[in-house]
């Protein structure tokens, strides 16, 4: 894809359809990174699971007394019970336990009713919608499925509690943990992993949890889903014949040929195919029992069945892909239906959408409102026919809906269709074309037409009605007045959607009302969301904010919402200065710029804190360096530039000079990185990238006068030059392989911040081509996310600080404003919360805005005007630069 957005357009963690999607999965044995699973307890914020209220009560078992010499650790998602004087190795085999939702009861029971007695710790997941998220559709293949864990202390326990635990869950059944090897034909599997979290450096330059190998160094623990064990690991004996078994299952003697994978989900796989004797191309859609649930808590091996019952009632229909077969292998099902040589509408939207393209012409515009008020007709037809069948789509959305290259539309994916006379409700739903509870029936099927009437002409933003319906009316002015589209079409879709009012009609919104103005506004709902009576956070922001400690860092935590409203010249609050004051004293977290104490640290000493920020600085001397990644983030660029700012103190001085040797020692060559961002590969860009280093190089040379300095910065940047590619709209963006990225965290932006303030040093015609490239990403007109690091507010901070038009991008803040509490705000990462948070949310846009319109500077840290230092004996000269 070679647009201004996110990967298709695509955000929300809802997964359908015969297309491939993808994302990153957790590194925890949770469903820690599924933005869905911090939406269970608030419906305004992200929230910790553990703060899910009464409506959502703990297992049974959670509130047993556990005996004398146990101890019980309560986690958001894990109970974690252990003897006290137990010491088990850090690594080992592990056992998980796998139960359907009738068997939960019986098996955590008797899980507990064999360990506690024998002294085995385990640990089991604490509520049935925990259990639900992680077992849903959408969850990470890889710790899907596992309801305890066991930690056996040797292997000799390891087999004796499978052959004792095998015989008393008899009966139990379970979804298959893809991660593990099966034992017998019961809910229990294995796995050799960490037993406690250790850290190396990825292959990647990441850092990840680690496992210690035969020669005692620490390598990455790999978590996918498939099972395997370490090079240095041997299989017992014992489990051998679990393995043959295993291996003995084969798609050999189906019917069909499997050329390839069209789309992985928890419920199981989308397969391209072939029948064997006909040659006739088919779509193998493969239903795992007791895995992907759905709201109803029904299995994708009861969805497929469903679907294929369906789709036997609409046969005939030109609209829905024909059934050839319903089949079974080992435990799973499949359901064969006739293959469609066809895009999504999706990915056509993305393809045409105009702007998510540098400067779009009012023709460009008017050409895709043609098109896509001729979809939205034929979609409506569509779905008409499947109402005169007495069908409800019930997951009607983009990603489901196919066009031919004659441009004829075949609707898919009829797991959670419905029957029109139960007037039910949708159990598995796109988020941004989910009716709310009072629509049933045909009524669910017409809430998603109007939604998709407005999303062709902003994408994605219909997921923020959820949040506040009256945002559709907003979305209206908006789309009337960038797209020749006639108001009472757009009106009729809004009708559908909401009766409410219209809340933001006298809200102050960029553009449109003053900055200050504005900027009150976004403090207020700051100010209203505050919790100071919190330990864990003191703002609501990303889900990232719950990792141990992040409630008070730069990026996601406390101190990044205090610095923004510091730099932009809003009020000042003493109280939660104390706050973040009093927690970084007594929070353990890692000493990253954004991530941990050194953006405290900064933050605190901006805040005139000084020996505060000093006594935090002292903290994370005690760290052993070589084991951090490079990037800006969490790693030695951000340290070192930490390091710098207090260079007046000459033990930091020195050790901002030992991070600037590891971190030109660890560089490399521009070649040594590969073409490719992500994946498998390094990172590119500003936060985790090479532009990171190259920061810290400037900087350095800024106050240090070393020539040799920009030399290492030109390599830095050069680097993640390297892996840019030109789009075909003439924008230079990150290259992941499948998608480009034009954001501040990775992408266009965060380089061509570096770039510039390279080239105020060393002028190069080359490389000030390369910023012209790669500035042109902040004149599109429409960004899917609103955010400071992955969205439209760090497009518009990169332009104000690159000299570049931006009344559109300030304009454009307004498809993602909300109410809140009497001022202004936005969504998060994922759009389906409010965050107030400096890298995704309210404050992040906040400072972004203040980088335009506040008449003091503003920047994030390290990357305003250079800071020249008394010491440079270059200073006079770069300075006429």
């Amino acid at each position: 894809m070679t647009s201004c957005t996110t990967p298709a357009l695509a955000v929300a963690p809802k997964m359908a359809g015969h297309h491939e999607k993808g994302g990153r999965t957790s590194m925890h044995e949770t469903a820690q990174e599924s933005y869905e699973f911090y939406c269970l307890a608030d419906r305004r914020f992200y929230e910790t699971p553990a703060n899910r209220g009464a409506e959502h009560p703990d297992f049974a078992l959670c509130s047993r007394p556990v005996p004398d010499g146990w101890r019980h650790v309560p986690g958001e998602t894990w109970m974690h019970y252990a003897p006290a004087e137990l010491r088990l190795p850090q690594q080992g085999w592990k056992i998980h336990v796998s139960a359907r939702l009738a068997d939960v009861e019986r098996t955590l029971e008797a899980v507990w009713e064999y360990c506690v007695p024998r002294g085995i710790a385990f640990k089991f997941l604490r509520n049935e919608p925990v259990l639900v998220m992680v077992n849903s559709k959408a969850a990470p293949r890889g710790s899907s499925g596992k309801l305890v864990t066991i930690y056996p202390a040797d292997e000799a326990q390891l087999e004796l509690i499978l052959k004792e635990l095998d015989g008393i869950l008899h009966g139990v059944e379970g979804p298959y943990i893809l991660s593990d090897l099966r034992y017998a034909e019961g809910p229990l599997f294995v796995r050799y992993g960490a037993f406690v979290s250790r850290y190396c450096l990825s292959p990647t330059g990441e850092r990840v949890l680690a496992l210690e190998d035969d020669n005692g160094t620490l390598v990455p623990d790999h978590r996918g889903p498939t099972f395997s064990t370490p090079p240095w690991v041997t299989l017992p004996a014992f489990l051998e014949p679990h393995l043959e078994a295993r291996n003995a299952v084969t798609t050999n003697d189906l019917a069909y040929t499997i050329d390839g994978v069209i789309q992985f989900s928890n419920g199981g796989g989308v397969y391209l195919g072939r029948h064997n004797e006909t040659g006739d191309r088919v779509v193998l859609k493969e239903g795992r029992p007791y895995a992907g649930l759905d709201m109803s808590g029904r299995d994708a091996v009861a969805r497929i069945s469903h679907e294929r019952d369906i789709l036997e009632q609409l046969d005939g229909l030109s609209v829905v892909p024909k059934v050839h077969d319903y089949l079974q292998l080992g435990e799973h099902h499949f359901l064969v239906q006739e293959h469609i040589d066809s895009v999504s509408l999706q990915r056509e939207l993305v393809r045409r959408y105009p702007l998510t393209h540098p400067d779009a012409s009012e023709a460009d515009k008017a050409e895709y409102a043609e098109w896509a008020t001729r979809i939205v007709e034929q979609l409506a037809q569509a779905v008409g026919q499947l109402h005169e069948r007495g069908v409800v789509f019930c997951d009607l959305h983009p990603d489901n809906v196919l066009l031919d290259a004659d441009g004829n539309l075949t609707l898919i994916d009829f797991e959670v269709a419905t029957r029109a006379e139960d007037r039910a409700r949708s159990t598995l739903a796109h988020p941004g074309y989910a009716a709310p509870p009072d629509r049933q029936g045909v009524e669910v099927d017409r809430y998603a037409l109007a939604c998709i009437a407005l999303g062709v002409f902003a994408p994605q933003t219909t997921i923020l009605l959820n949040l506040h319906p009256g945002k559709a009316f907003h979305l209206a002015e908006m789309i009337t007045e960038t797209f020749p589209v006639p108001r009472a079409t757009i009106d009729q879709a809004v009708s559908i959607i909401t009766d409410a009012g219209n809340e933001l009609a006298d809200l102050a919104l960029p553009g449109k009302a003053g900055w200050t103005e504005v900027r009150d506004a976004l403090t207020r709902s700051i100010v209203a969301s505050a919790t100071p009576e919190r330990a864990d956070r003191l703002f609501p922001g990303d889900i990232a904010q719950f990792r141990p400690g992040a409630g008070i860092d730069i990026a996601t935590g406390a101190a990044g919402v205090l610095y923004a409203l510091k730099r932009t010249g809003a009020e000042r609050f003493p109280q939660y200065d104390d706050w973040l004051r009093k927690r970084a004293l007594d929070t353990e977290t890692g000493p990253g710029l954004y991530d941990g104490l050194h953006g405290v640290a900064h933050v605190l000493d901006e805040l005139g804190y000084r020996q505060d920020a000093l006594d935090l600085v002292d903290r994370t001397l005690v760290d052993d360096w070589t084991s951090r990644e490079l990037g800006l983030h969490s790693g030695l660029a951000g340290i070192g530039l930490n390091l710098l700012h207090f260079d007046t103190e000459p033990t930091l001085r020195a050790k901002a000079v030992r991070v600037l040797d590891l971190v030109a020692d660890r560089l490399g060559d521009v070649t040594d990185v590969p073409e490719i961002s992500g994946g498998q590969h390094a990172r590119a860009g500003l936060m985790y990238g090479s532009s990171g280093p190259a920061l810290l190089f400037l900087n350095a040379f800024e106050q240090l006068g070393d020539t040799g300095l920009l030399d290492l910065a030109e390599i830095a940047i050069r680097q993640d030059l390297r892996r840019t590619l030109i789009t075909p709209d003439g924008t230079r963006q990150i290259n992941q392989g499948w998608r480009t990225l034009p954001y501040l965290e990775e992408g266009s932006a965060g380089i061509a911040l570096v770039v510039e303030r390279y080239l105020r040093h060393r002028p190069s015609d080359e490389l000030a081509g390369s910023l012209e490239e790669l500035t042109k990403v902040t004149h599109c007109d429409f960004y899917v996310q609103p955010g400071l690091f992955m969205g439209r507010a760090g497009l518009l901070l990169t332009a104000s600080a690159l000299g570049e038009q931006v009344d559109d991008l300030v304009y454009g803040l307004g498809w993602h404003a909300l109410p809140f509490a009497g001022g202004l705000a936005y969504p998060g990462n994922q759009l389906l919360r409010l965050s107030m948070d400096l890298a995704t949310g309210s404050a992040g846009v906040l400072l972004a805005l203040g980088t335009a319109l506040h008449e003091a500077p503003v920047s994030l840290p390290f990357l305003g005007p250079p800071q020249w230092s008394e010491s440079s004996s270059r200073q006079p000269a770069l300075k006429e630069v």
